[in-house]
């Protein structure tokens, strides 16, 4: 988690909150802490300092809380005040060297550190184990001034009777996916000190990145079991089920709702913080609680308004309101989203999709095109909102626009989910398009056939029975062939349907339709080549599927008539 310098009003002496409510034990604080009740752990730590003034270790556990709730220089009063209320009491040296560390000031934080190891007793270990986790606790961990402190404080503590050093080593290991060595160390915690709920959870947590994911709820729901009140279990159990809703998709709808159910029960047993309520807004959006999603964020933007983090909320505004119909205020955010974002490798592929989707919905079919294929550029999967798009496009007998489009989807997505009706429909609407531009004289480009055509050729190089789709090359090549003397590119593609459906029993209307088609432009062309034999034995078969067909009868009225040699109808 980045660390963003705070600063609160700090009042150890006058400042007394909930002492009636909560125990005043030091140890009550540090459960308060482990649990994440950082609130919680503040207000009676307060309540320590006040009542034990003279105690260093309070104002210690307290500058820690608000290390933890990112207090920075709040934490640097506590420690100060610590220093002067007990001069022995090494540990809030090592807080000044952990404030010092998470402002990037590694010099004054070994200085501290120094100091620090040196007031503490031989016998004392817990000096360099906080020294140890300190390295560990930024954002990145250390790990070579880190061990040496762990390793000491593991030597001095020779009769290994505190659990948290081992803890700390399974840390160490764990945050270098080391999970052998983690697990081992964790499972000593264990050994000392089996009510640790911290490392059993650290458990599970690497059962779940290792995928195990069956293995990591037995552990999680284990210590739930042990303490319903336990908050980071839930927290983890959320993360849990979401991850395994990624790799079971028949279950994703469910394994999505238990991790929503999960997190809530995370968020009202802790402080409900900024960073925690961001994380459940990334969880309602993968599970798709889009309306939920919405309510959240409106929330969260306004906590922290100045954080770097606001962008995520921004861009998670943007995807919701698209999801929720909200069409015009999508794009206010996802316009606000681009306009603030400085680091382009910040930008994800749904930024550009969910713009680009916001831009279409807001009539601006141009731009909406242009960041959609940025998406595709990035992640190709995306394509199948331009494939939606083209066939809305379609639907509307907008075929120009469903041509251009199709061609792009297709372009990104060559092989994938819906590709084959994406490829069909490419070539369909080049037909349409072309055929009515001819029609109106309007001269339309054959390039477009030409691409239409290669849809089609692709389709059936994957998909062979499509029959439909040798209809429709059969039309193209028709408009391919040369006008004044025509090749008969059709022919091929109109044999290669009649081979195909001729031997069925279960023909449909459209199927004979599509025959009787075949059947004329076939006998068409063979009488235009003066192949009279040909011609009628293709217009016969014409007549049996269709007796009153007007073409096949006035083309076997033709063959028995001198006629002007004349190139056949383009359908």
């Amino acid at each position: 988690m980045k660390m963003t310098k705070k600063a609160i009003t700090l009042s150890l002496g006058l400042v007394v909150m909930g002492s009636a409510s909560f125990a005043q034990s030091l140890d009550d604080a540090k459960k308060a802490i482990d649990a994440e009740q950082y609130q919680k752990a503040t207000t009676m730590l307060k309540s320590l300092v006040q009542s034990q003034s003279k105690k260093g270790d309070n104002y210690y556990y307290l500058g820690e809380v608000y290390l933890k709730r990112d207090y920075i220089d709040s934490a640097r009063a506590a420690f100060n005040q610590g220093i002067t209320a007990d001069t022995k009491y090494a540990l809030n040296y090592v807080g000044l060297g952990h404030a010092d560390l998470m402002d990037n000031n590694a010099a004054s934080a070994k200085t501290n550190f120094t100091k620090a190891l040196e007031m503490a007793s031989r016998k004392d270990h817990t000096p360099n184990l906080y020294v140890g986790k300190a390295y560990l606790a930024i954002d990145k961990p250390d790990f070579e001034s880190a061990l040496p402190n762990l390793q000491k404080a593991d030597e001095i503590d020779a009769q290994d009777k505190d659990a948290e050093t081992f803890l700390a080593l399974g840390d160490y290991y764990a945050l270098q996916r080391k999970n052998s060595e983690a697990l081992s160390a964790y499972m000593r915690a264990l050994s000392i000190n089996a009510g640790l709920h911290r490392a059993t959870v650290q458990i599970g947590k690497m059962y779940k990145e290792s995928r195990a994911f069956p293995d990591s709820e037995t552990e999680l729901k284990a210590v739930v079991t042990a303490d319903p009140n336990y908050g980071p279990a839930y927290r983890e159990l959320a993360e849990l089920y979401r991850q395994w809703a990624d790799f079971e998709p028949a279950n994703a709808a469910a394994k999505n709702a238990e991790a929503i159910t999960n997190y809530k029960k995370y968020l009202d047993l802790t402080d409900k913080s900024y960073e925690s309520r961001l994380r459940y807004a990334q969880i309602l959006f993968y599970a798709k609680d889009y309306k939920t999603l919405e309510e959240e964020t409106s929330a969260i933007a306004t906590m922290n308004p100045n954080d770097p983090k606001n962008l995520i909320v921004l861009r998670l505004r943007g995807y919701s309101a698209y999801e929720n119909g909200n069409y015009p205020q999508s794009l206010q955010f996802m316009n606000d989203f681009f306009a603030k974002v400085k680091d382009t490798a910040r930008v994800i592929p749904e930024d550009y999709l969910y713009l680009g989707q916001a831009q279409l919905k807001n009539q601006q079919d141009s731009l909406g095109i242009i960041n959609v294929t940025k998406a595709l550029q990035k992640d190709s999967s995306k394509a199948v909102v331009l494939a939606d798009l083209a066939k809305s496009y379609y639907d509307a007998k907008n075929y120009e626009k469903a041509v251009s489009t199709y061609e792009i989807a297709n372009r990104f997505n060559p092989n994938g989910k819906g590709s084959l009706y994406n490829l069909f429909y490419q070539g369909v609407a080049s037909y349409i398009y072309y055929a009515k531009g001819y029609a109106a004289k309007t001269n339309p480009s054959k390039e477009v056939l030409k691409k239409g055509d290669a849809a089609l050729a692709n389709l059936l190089k994957t998909s062979p029975s499509t029959v439909d789709a040798l209809m429709y090359r059969a039309r193209i090549n028709d408009y391919l062939d040369n006008e004044k003397e025509p090749t008969g590119l059709k022919l091929p593609f109109y044999q290669q349907y009649l081979d195909t459906v001729e031997t069925k029993t279960d023909q449909s209307a459209v199927m004979k339709r599509n025959m009787v088609e075949a059947y004329n432009q076939i006998a068409g062309f063979a009488a235009y080549k003066e192949d009279k034999a040909k011609a009628k034995l293709f217009w016969d078969k014409t007549l049996a599927l269709e007796p009153a067909n007007a073409i096949a009868l006035e083309g076997i009225k033709s063959l028995t008539a001198p006629a002007p040699k004349a190139q056949p109808k383009k359908k």
